[in-house]
């Protein structure tokens, strides 16, 4: 989603906002600016395409001061222009804003402001936000507030806000006020950096790395009043509090590229290391069961737990899938997949005891969010399984799991979708220990669970061979994907991840299923992955790939080494590690992220930051 940076302080402004911009890149976007403000005057500079070429436009045209403010632009109102670009204006120049998230009832705001005499200049909800808070902050000084104090500025953006339906995050600056920055939110991420005689603000902790180590996660209708010379923090409802400081513990060259060519490609081989991460301190030996610090139940309240919900999106939802084989084989526990999106809005009946996990990656995907918030409202326990510490769903859940994968960069999951793989693999133990599975199971599962971080590493082996399968079939325009039980997820993330970065049409299967329709779709010009391991079903899927042949399709299959009947039936044929069924997807899973990162790098395709999408989804 959009991005937001801003600084107040002592030290360039211009600097720190445009290196803030780029490492927001990988959140997606169409467009960036940044606002600055120098001798009583707020200098703007933003531009339709990459950060690159903002860049270009301010060294051409420089503008430099001790605060500002900078953004990121996904288009959700209005067309992708330089002119709908952020940062924009109010009034005549008084306050200048930028803005994450959707204004739902602008349109009828608009024509308000219109018939009080304010021009618009864009098609985008945000500007709405520039010209209220500049008109509520003229009214504040008609009913005599003293303009030179800066109370009539918090007391104009409380007012707006009241007046506002949706979703923002926003940093504002007046004209008159130099050297004050407000921040406010209300379901999009905002983060505060702390410093000596300086401030720091971003919609996620990347851009303050390197800059501070002390941070302050804004919650919902929070406002932050920022000074060089010290914050203010206001509930809208509450009045002031006192700001809760979290130490930002990551390092810089977590979000260097090091000798990879794309963050992608990075984080597929982060994998082995990611996996040992997400386990670590987990397995409990002596018990032969996963142990976990976050859960905050007791036994006799897990034991007590009938049903389990998973809820999520996009890849999450692919791994949610995987946990819900994994549950209902080992735990014995009735478990729904749902797309949150799809959940926020529905009111199915759930018993007293049935639990909620929320699955995210970045713990700031709205439609997970507001499913989560949802269940809550009804009394479920709702816990998640997320990889960013200190986000909002990982704040508001009733505990949870942090994956622990690292920063994810890539707009395309890989490493975090194998890390919530393995987090539900050890919830599925330790929920199974507590009900049927035996103790000689438990050690048997969790010994090969251990083993996953140097099996991933012989996976990776398979790069060449994916290589040139992707040289092969870079040309096609569809694929169908493959697989049966726990492959079945795996086959959908395969699908999902070509469909992303290399823009082909591609759709993932139950094997099973292909004679109950896609079957019409099988031709010369359309490959078909088959997901196809050893394990109990394998003789049927091989029968679904013979299907396939019989119709001249071409069969690309992701096998267990040393398997010659594939090698005779398909047309090309990766080879992964032979490992247990229940853990075949974190395998399976890597050379289809492979397959479509080369299938994209060869088709010119941009892979960490493809069009149209964003890594975090923080608006409905």
């Amino acid at each position: 989603m959009c991005g937001i940076v801003g600084y107040v302080g002592f030290r360039s402004a211009t600097e720190f906002l445009l290196e803030g911009l780029r490492r927001l890149e990988y959140r997606g976007y169409d467009s960036a600016g940044i606002a600055v403000q120098k001798n009583g005057e707020i200098g703007i500079r933003k531009r339709k395409g990459r950060v690159e070429e903002l860049c270009r436009l301010v060294a051409a045209n420089p503008i430099d001061g001790t605060s500002g403010i900078g953004h990121t632009r996904w288009a959700t109102h209005g067309e992708t222009t330089d002119l709908n670009s952020h940062p924009h204006v109010g009034g005549n120049g008084e306050v200048v804003i930028v803005h994450n998230g959707v204004i739902e009832n602008y349109a009828k705001l608009k024509t308000h402001l219109q018939t009080l005499g304010y021009v618009f200049r864009t098609t985008t909800d945000s500007e709405v936000i520039a010209h209220m808070i500049c008109h509520q902050w003229l009214q504040q000084i008609k009913l005599g507030a003293d303009p030179d104090s800066s109370s009539s500025c918090l007391k104009a953006i409380e007012a707006s806000l009241d007046k506002f339906k949706g979703t923002y995050g926003i940093g504002v600056m007046f004209r008159e006020f130099p050297n004050l920055l407000i921040a406010a939110r209300v379901g999009s991420p905002l983060v505060i950096g702390v410093g000596e005689g300086e401030y720091f603000l971003a919609s996620d902790a990347s851009p303050l790395v390197g800059c501070t180590e002390e941070i302050i996660y804004l919650s919902d209708n929070e406002l932050a009043v920022l000074r060089p010379e010290g914050m203010e923090l206001h509930h809208r409802d509450t009045g002031q509090r006192k700001p809760s400081i979290h130490v930002l513990d990551q390092v810089t060259n977590e979000l260097d590229l090091g000798s990879y060519e794309h963050y992608m490609l990075k984080e597929i081989f982060e994998q082995p290391e990611s996996l040992e991460n997400c386990m670590r301190g987990r397995i409990d030996d002596d018990a032969a069961t996963a142990k976990f610090g976050g859960l905050d139940f007791d036994p006799q309240q897990l034991r007590q737990v009938d049903r389990v919900v998973l809820t999520a999106c996009g890849t999450s939802w692919h791994a949610g899938l995987v946990g819900e084989y994994l549950l209902e084989e080992f735990a014995r526990i009735p478990t729904e997949v749902e797309y949150a999106s799809e959940l926020r809005y529905r009111n199915p009946p759930m018993t007293q005891n049935t639990m909620v996990f929320a699955i995210t990656q970045s713990g700031e995907t709205a439609d997970t969010l507001a499913a989560m918030r949802e269940c809550q409202r009804k009394g479920h326990q709702s816990l998640a399984i997320c990889n960013v510490v200190g986000s909002t769903i990982a704040r508001e859940s009733d505990g949870g799991i942090y994956l622990h994968a690292g920063p994810e960069i890539g707009v395309a999951s890989t490493k975090a979708f194998t890390s919530q793989v393995t987090a539900l693999t050890l919830l599925a133990i330790y929920f199974g220990r507590m009900r049927h599975l035996s103790y000689p199971a438990g050690k048997r599962m969790l010994n090969q669970l251990r083993e996953m971080p140097s099996v991933i590493e012989r996976t990776l082996k398979c790069h060449e061979q994916v290589q040139a399968v992707a040289d092969k079939y870079h040309g096609f325009d569809n694929f169908l994907y493959l697989g049966r039980l726990y492959n079945f997820p795996a086959a959908l993330e395969g699908a999902l991840k070509l469909k992303e970065i290399s823009y082909i049409h591609a759709e993932g299967y139950p094997a099973a299923e292909m004679k109950h329709g896609p079957i019409a779709l099988v031709d010369e010009r359309t490959p078909s992955v088959f997901v196809v391991p050893k394990g109990g079903i394998y003789p049927k899927v091989m029968s679904n790939l013979e299907e396939v042949k019989a119709r001249r399709g071409p069969v690309i299959a992701i096998a267990c080494e040393g398997d010659r009947r594939v090698q005779e039936m398909a047309d090309d044929v990766i080879y992964v590690p032979d490992v247990e069924e229940f853990l075949q997807p974190m395998v399976t899973s890597v050379p289809l992220q492979l397959l479509a990162y080369h299938i994209a790098l060869l088709r010119g395709c941009n892979v960490d930051r493809p069009r149209n999408l964003a890594k975090s989804v923080t608006v409905e």
